[in-house]
């Protein structure tokens, strides 16, 4: 592993460049031989494979934000050119649609994403009393979820509302189960020739 130039070698044949691999006695292989699953500090962390309630508040009100801004985007700018006049130029139609559709993203990433944080809190306190993460806990926090975002509505709308939550949470968990099960096609078998 050492480097040696020849020019050196012949002025001073007693010297060379430090190899801090030398001692090691190892194979180069061997050292960028990672492992691929995660490794814990403490065997409490291995056991428990879900991710804590701080992950779960970013990821659901994150990518509930999000997803809802690029629908809302999306409807934005669909919606624009019914405000368009005949006398506007092309820069103000152009500004129409980008106003338009930066109004709707944010508007619909923050109301999506509200029910992401709430989503969050409620199978973070689910999965900590029960201590058991699985469909019913999902169930259960789409339940409470509904009825917190439509209580302010009266009863009869938050028990509406959570019901549909409870449906929507526990399909999305099913599907998310149903595609962990199909069979998984390696991509490269398409290019063989």
């Amino acid at each position: 592993m050492s480097y040696s130039d020849s020019k050196s070698d012949q002025s001073s044949p007693a010297t060379r460049l430090y190899n801090p691999y030398q001692d090691l006695h190892l194979p180069s292989q061997t050292l960028y031989n990672l492992p691929t699953s995660p490794e814990f500090l403490f065997t409490e962390e291995s056991i428990r494979q879900r991710r804590s309630w701080g992950e779960n508040l970013t990821f659901y009100t994150g990518s509930a934000y999000l997803t809802a801004s690029i629908a809302g985007c999306g409807s934005g700018l669909l919606s624009a050119p019914r405000s368009f006049e005949p006398t506007d130029t092309l820069k103000l139609k152009v500004n129409r649609i980008l106003n338009s559709s930066g109004h709707s993203g944010r508007v619909w990433g923050n109301r999506v994403g509200i029910v992401g944080l709430i989503y969050a809190m409620v199978e973070s306190g689910v999965v900590a009393v029960t201590d058991r993460d699985d469909v019913w806990s999902s169930v259960a926090a789409g339940l409470g979820t509904g009825a917190v975002c439509r209580a302010a509505r009266g009863a009869r709308s938050a028990a509406v509302a959570g019901a549909l939550g409870g449906l929507a949470a526990g399909a999305v968990v099913a599907g998310k189960q149903a595609l962990k099960r199909l069979p998984k096609k390696d991509t490269f078998d398409e290019f063989e020739v």
